[in-house]
């Protein structure tokens, strides 16, 4: 099914976008707490939930090992320096979430319903959702990104076979 290589394509894209953001922020931005979200939480926040809504349902959710459920929600952030995760860390994260999103987008039934009772559409529309967030936390850091000099960030248009996933 073609509309399943072209979410893998369009997510792949995205969290490099987002790769991209993260690699190149400076430390001191990374735990700005200028912000109500510091930049680490935002990039966290965006790559939890495109992992969570990759799977069937709520109930089939399988976390990353390293999960922590305390980072997921941008309603409040976590206090407390000694919790913020490295880039490495989220990094890593996101290398997982590309790794499971090649896998589980083959098993999607993209004509079931979302999953998520909170998202009343069908898994299509539920993919697409997920790459406009991640693409809203990208402009995001992007904007943050701005002031701070020499970044360089590229527009991703679509996973290439030259670039690794």
């Amino acid at each position: 099914m073609r509309e399943k290589e072209i979410l893998k394509s369009q997510v792949a894209a995205s969290l490099d976008m987002l790769r991209q953001a993260i690699e190149q922020c400076p430390q001191a931005l990374w735990q700005d707490r200028a912000y109500k979200n510091p930049f680490w939480h935002v990039a966290y926040h965006a790559i939890f939930y495109t992992h969570f809504y990759l799977h069937p349902s709520e109930n089939e959710y399988v976390p990353w090992e390293k999960h922590q459920a305390r980072y997921v929600s941008l309603e409040e952030s976590p206090a407390g320096s000694a919790e913020i995760p490295d880039k490495e860390e989220v990094l890593a994260y996101l290398r997982f979430c590309l790794e499971q999103m090649e896998i589980l987008v083959d098993g999607l039934d993209l004509q079931a319903e979302s999953g998520f009772y909170w998202l009343p559409c069908d898994k299509l529309e539920l993919q697409i959702y997920s790459i406009r967030h991640i693409m809203q936390h990208v402009g995001e850091l992007y904007e943050r990104l701005a002031p701070w000099g020499d970044v360089e960030l590229g527009w991703v248009g679509m996973k290439s076979a030259d670039r690794p996933s």
